[in-house]
């Protein structure tokens, strides 16, 4: 007996192969019917004998391709339509888009082997591709995800690729990128005023990445500056181009075995690096690249994963590659190719071209490894935009993030949608890159500002809270900064609902009091509301806000009321004239806040410990501070006291001077204040856990990506109390957006006139 059902399958299953599968997946069950991709994921009616429609929908979500992430299959009973074949149909945009879209994808191993085959059609193809493989999030433009929507529109099929495209048994059947050298398109290298093409370009890239040239290249998200990593001189020439001084490079090795040659490879770390998002991830260096990343013990290694990337190290490009974004030193990576020829003109000697436009710019992830996992540090290609939470959101909902290390959420349907990593946008580049972002999303999702609850920061200064009130959404919600850190880590887990202790511990965050937070100690839940219960004991803060970019003046704040301090400007210190002038600030009160901030704690104890000039980027005395920690083994914790609802720092950085004095050794004094913190951390973490009975601690804010520190708050507390952390988001402020949707979520909204309501989330 004949019978029917409709399926809407919901999830990532738009750019993955999914339509072929179930079209497979019909043709074994012998049913007919149809599929195509909607606003909501996939529909699916198919027609035929109950067994084989029961062993269909079992197969949808137990035969998924790997690629697919199928969150629901709803299915309800029809009526047969006598139809007799199964067919792919054609996608109608109609209604509010819900569907999730894919990250981009590597080149898989069997488009990899066709591309090495020389007698393949798509021989030396930079741009081959097929369902299980390709750019996803890069290319498309809108939804439903259909050719005519991506950046591939302009370049029709060929018949050849035409059929692969429309035979069911093909792996490119309805894969929406395909192309081949006859239809698709090209890659040229750009050298001076020569333009070679095909693999006359790739190879002639090769030779000049050998010879020590700087080169361009476009990839699947932006553009890439690089170069030779074990030449030197042209390291050092990229820094000096890029006005890059120190900042670490990342590498990418020609194959995993490179990779281990050049680092720490554990099966954990091997399984990140040979991911499906293939990131750049933080190792323990084997062994010393110049110039590339000195002072850290770790270095950033990722595999190659576009096609253009495997065809450089077969014709020849050094196994060891500089890949850093294409820009100047804090702007966004380039990624048209018009911006690109003004941006990098006078970092790069040539430009290695793709003509497929790329939609969006998309960094390179980044992944740190820690004792306990992997730690996001910055979420992009491979990652976004995957939904990372679920959420109790009858509206849809934007939250804006934060200023540093911006990231967007948008929730559609319950589904927490978080961007790509923006930047800093204190620079007019990431600002207006950070505008596109949100703009992208909102008309992506086919959503209008006035259905919109806007979540932002509730620092009245920084530029996403301005933002979010030159909107004219349904309403607005201020979320506080430290909240929106533990909230993000509940949101991940689905525990909105549940009490913890949250420490949220970072560079700054616009508390209650209106004054400076970093180091704060919160109970309650997101559905609750968070009280605050501890802190760091508030010290000054000269400058304010310049003292992120002196450490020099954080260590004037920090040790105003430490008694009996030597001459910071004699050895060993060595502190210069900004210390002196920042002590009279703080003295007089002029410019002076009060703040609780761990980042600027960090700050002082690595201005004591020798670094003290300004920083060239956010977080990096608190790095460099990490980095010479690491190289002493555990010792005797610094004393830092912990009482009632605050832990004093001053008995540490008395310490810090007196063992400096008595010419201990750095790294040790630098382990000790890891040690120190982490321990004191833990101890105010099981005093408030026992005072209200929580069971479990959230741990994120910026300074949590310290993975020694993270280490010593685990070890401490384990077998006491659960530890929850960032996982699918950084704990840095690339998760505060998340954690800004989730308070949103679940605050109460009153019906607002037009222009906008502001309405307080549950403290």
């Amino acid at each position: 007996m004949i019978e029917a059902r409709h399926f809407i399958v919901r999830g990532t299953v738009q750019g993955v192969g999914f339509r072929p599968f179930v079209a497979r997946l019909a043709s074994i069950h012998s049913l007919k019917g149809w599929v195509l991709n909607a606003n909501r994921g996939v529909e699916i009616h198919v027609e035929g004998p109950r067994a084989a429609l029961d062993a269909f929908a079992t197969a949808i979500q137990v035969d998924a391709p790997a690629a697919a992430n199928v969150v629901s299959v709803d299915a309800v009973a029809t009526a047969h339509s006598g139809l007799d074949r199964f067919v792919i149909r054609d996608s109608e945009p109609s209604a509010m888009p819900t569907v999730r879209i894919a990250p981009d994808l590597p080149a898989c191993e069997d488009c990899l082997e066709e591309m090495r085959n020389d007698r393949a059609r798509r021989f030396e193809y930079p741009y081959i591709n097929c369902t299980n493989c390709g750019p996803r999030f890069s290319v498309v433009t809108s939804l439903p995800y259909d050719r005519e929507r991506t950046t591939m529109a302009p370049w029709p099929l060929c018949s050849v690729c035409s059929s692969e495209y429309l035979d069911p048994r093909d792996r490119r059947f309805h894969a929406e990128p395909v192309a081949c050298p006859a239809c698709g398109p090209q890659y040229s290298l750009v050298e001076g005023a020569t333009q070679h093409w095909g693999r006359a370009a790739v190879g002639r890239t090769a030779e000049l990445l050998q010879s020590g040239a700087i080169v361009a290249i476009k990839g699947i998200g932006g553009y890439h500056l690089s170069c030779d990593a074990r030449n030197r001189v042209a390291v050092r020439e990229l820094r000096t181009r890029k006005y890059r001084k120190s900042r670490p490079f990342a590498v990418m090795t020609s194959d995993v075995a490179v990779a281990r040659s050049l680092v720490c490879m554990t099966p954990a770390t091997e399984a990140v690096v040979t991911s499906r998002a293939r990131p750049i991830v933080l190792v323990p260096a084997r062994q010393s690249l110049p110039g590339v990343a000195d002072n850290y013990r770790e270095l950033g290694v990722m595999l190659p994963y576009a096609p253009i990337h495997h065809l450089l190290f077969g014709a020849g490009a050094p196994d060891v590659l500089v890949m850093t974004s294409g820009n100047r030193s804090s702007e966004p990576i380039a990624y048209r190719d018009d911006d690109a020829r003004i941006r990098l003109d006078g970092i790069a000697d040539a430009f290695l071209v793709g003509e497929r436009p790329i939609a969006r710019r998309v960094d390179d992830s980044v992944i740190r490894m820690s004792r306990s996992g992997p730690v996001v540090l910055r979420r992009a290609r491979g990652y976004a935009p995957d939904v990372t939470a679920r959420l109790p959101a009858p509206m849809p909902i934007l939250a804006v993030g934060a200023d540093l290390k911006n990231t967007v959420t948008l929730v559609v349907d319950g589904d927490a949608i978080v961007s790509q990593h923006v930047g800093d946008l204190e620079h007019l580049s990431a600002a207006q890159a950070f505008r596109a972002t949100v703009h992208d999303l909102v008309s992506m999702y086919g959503l209008h500002w006035s259905e919109l609850v806007v979540a932002h920061d509730q620092h009245p200064q920084f530029a996403t809270t301005a933002y979010a009130h030159e909107l004219r959404p349904h309403s607005r919600i201020p979320v506080q900064h430290h909240r929106a850190h533990i909230a993000s880590v509940l949101a991940e887990r689905d525990a909105l609902d549940k009490p913890v202790l949250g420490v949220s511990c970072d560079g700054t965050g616009y508390g209650d009091d209106g004054s400076i937070w970093g180091c704060e100690f919160l109970v309650g839940s997101v559905q609750g509301g968070f009280a605050r219960a501890a802190s760091l004991r508030p010290f000054l803060l000269p400058g304010g806000d310049a003292a992120a970019r002196s450490p020099v003046q954080a260590a004037a704040g920090a040790l105003s009321a430490v008694a009996g301090l030597p001459d910071l400007t004699a050895r060993p210190f060595c502190f210069p004239q900004t210390f002196i002038h920042a002590t009279l600030l703080a003295t007089k009160r002029i410019r002076t806040f009060s703040c609780t901030s761990a980042g600027r704690l960090f700050d002082a104890a690595a201005a004591l410990l020798g670094f003290t000039q300004n920083v060239e980027y956010e977080g990096q005395a608190a790095e460099w501070l990490e980095q010479l920690a690491w190289r002493a083994t555990s010792t005797t914790p610094l004393a830092f006291r912990v009482t009632g609802a605050h832990i004093d720092a001053e008995p540490a950085l008395a310490e810090i001077i007196a063992r400096r004095l008595a010419g201990e050794n750095m790294a040790l004094i630098a382990r000790a204040f890891h040690d120190g913190f982490g321990t004191a951390v833990a101890e105010m973490s099981l005093q408030l856990c026992a005072r209200n009975g929580i069971d479990t601690v959230v741990l994120s804010g910026g300074t949590f990506q310290n993975t020694l520190l993270l280490d010593v708050v685990k070890a401490r507390l384990a077998g006491k109390v659960a530890t929850w952390t960032n996982a699918a988001v950084p704990p840095n402020d690339g998760g505060i957006s998340l954690g800004q949707a989730a308070v949103a979520s679940v605050a109460q909204v009153r019906v607002p006139a037009r222009g906008g309501n502001s309405v307080r989330p549950p403290e």
